[in-house]
């Protein structure tokens, strides 16, 4: 497998010292009262609401972590995190669809959520789901849980639970997924921590309820560099690197052991427009970092995979995200993120989540490499050719590669002459894209939940609207 590291071993090593000089002698603020309890009595030093974590603390506590993490779908198909293979999923949350036939964008809607989790079941490449985009349609207050709930009965594929605010949401979210099977096997979930180093009582609070409910964990920092975290590349990789640690350690205090996947989403600022930068080859450069760095710890690690700032399906957005996904899968990510985003994450389409699952298969091309041996140098085919003996179409060696892989075949993008095109109707990469997708939505069948699992999880959802929103 081709793969291709930025940093050298000194780097990440300098940037891991770094990032022990940042949780030992900075510390990270963190408001919860029982969280500074419980890291006080595994040794952290606390001085008001700031947390000091010793070395020695949050190397222990790193090495508690499993190297791989599994989460499986109720239809038996099990990601795994940490094997060498690379897996792919959806942003998550995007608030807005484009519609490229229109070329406008409109807000999303609960059946969004439904039709985008349809869609994302039947490409190859994407091999988890995150409930897509955060549905208007819904109560603020029901909506990351509307959300897990309404991606369920639409795939059969792993479900990565939406990104929860409080420890209640993850005691509603693991509610639900009781339903499928036993939660830790078919659940993740994710809590960001707000950079800089602030763990606020909601974020801890959930730390510690996904901890103590034995469920995946993916701490989610996402600091912009510039605004949020130092503009240097490396400053702002460290201070991320501390947002994990300090998340793991907490995780890992209350339930050593505990599943953990790390992931990193820092982006840069826009100089002239203060906005986060998602399309730029640095963030690519800054994900290779943090694959390296979670390797160095042995943990699995998620990153930006597709991402661009671009509102279109256009040059822009094809070369951000085709780039900003090949680099950190070329440092040996196990997971990327971003199938079918738009506009840095606050946007998405159907057409662009198909032909991300184009590139997709592109990438993993690219990452594994071609053989360089005997058989493939073809001397003798070479040699054969130069006699005589027919030309390479028809020696067995072509068809032999052509079979095995040696060249990617496309579905979605054009490689005939003019002419043909032309004559075919002129479309395009984003049409053929389109027009899959509606295709998809239109056919694509899923096993459905039995009715009493319909009848569980609607029932689940009214509890929630009783406790948590507002009359």
């Amino acid at each position: 497998m081709l793969n291709l590291t930025s940093l050298s071993e000194k780097e990440i090593k300098d940037l891991h010292q770094a990032t022990l000089r940042i949780l030992s002698q900075v510390g990270v603020t963190m408001t919860h009262e029982k969280a500074r309890e419980i890291l006080s009595g595994a040794g952290a030093k606390v001085e008001g609401d700031r947390v000091h974590f010793p070395p020695d603390l949050v190397l222990n506590e790193v090495a508690r972590c499993p190297s791989q993490v599994s989460v499986r779908g109720r239809g038996g198909d099990t990601v795994v995190l940490g094997d060498g293979s690379l897996h792919w999923h959806n942003v998550g949350g995007a608030r807005s669809v484009f519609e490229p036939r229109t070329g406008e964008c409109r807000d999303s809607t609960l059946q969004d959520v439904c039709d985008s989790a349809l869609v994302l079941d039947a490409l190859d490449h994407a091999t988890s789901i995150t409930p897509f985009f955060t549905p208007r349609d819904i109560e603020g207050e029901l909506m990351s849980l509307a959300m897990y709930r309404h991606s369920l009965p639409h795939t059969t594929k792993p479900v990565q639970g939406p990104g929860i605010l409080t420890g209640k949401e993850v005691k509603i979210a693991v509610k639900m997924a009781s339903v499928l099977s036993p939660p830790a096997e078919v659940l993740s979930l994710a809590v960001s921590p707000v950079s800089p180093l602030l763990f606020s009582d909601n974020v801890t609070g959930a730390i510690i309820e996904i901890a103590r409910q034995g469920i995946p964990f993916t701490p989610l920092p996402c600091p912009t560099a510039g605004t949020t975290a130092p503009f240097s590349i490396a400053g702002a990789v460290a201070q991320q690197n501390a947002e994990n640690l300090a998340s793991i350690v907490l995780a890992q205090v209350v339930h050593p052991g505990l599943p953990i996947v790390y992931c990193g989403r820092l982006a840069m600022m826009e100089p002239r427009t203060g906005i986060s930068v998602w399309g730029g080859v640095e963030l690519g450069m800054a994900s290779a970092a943090t694959v390296q760095l979670g390797h160095h710890y042995d943990l699995p690690v998620n990153v930006y995979g597709f991402s661009t700032n671009s509102q279109v399906l256009d040059i822009q957005n094809g070369w951000e995200r085709a780039l900003n996904a090949a680099i950190p899968a070329l440092a040996g990510a196990d997971e990327l993120s971003g199938i079918g985003e738009m506009e840095a994450g606050v946007m998405g389409s159907y057409a662009q989540m198909v032909c991300d699952d184009e590139i997709a298969a592109s990438v993993e091309r690219l990452r594994r490499g071609f053989a360089v041996d005997e058989d493939s140098l073809a001397v003798e085919v070479i040699g054969k050719v130069m006699d005589g003996q027919k030309n390479f179409l028809g020696q067995p060696h072509t068809s032999q590669y052509m079979r095995g892989g040696e060249i990617l075949f496309t579905t979605l993008a054009e490689r005939r002459p003019w002419e043909i095109w032309e004559r075919e109707g002129r479309e395009g990469m984003v049409e053929r894209a389109q027009s899959e997708a509606e295709r998809i939505i239109a056919e694509h069948e899923v096993e459905p939940l039995s009715p009493a699992q319909e009848r569980e999880l609607d029932a689940i959802m009214q509890e929630a609207r009783r406790k948590l929103v507002a009359h």
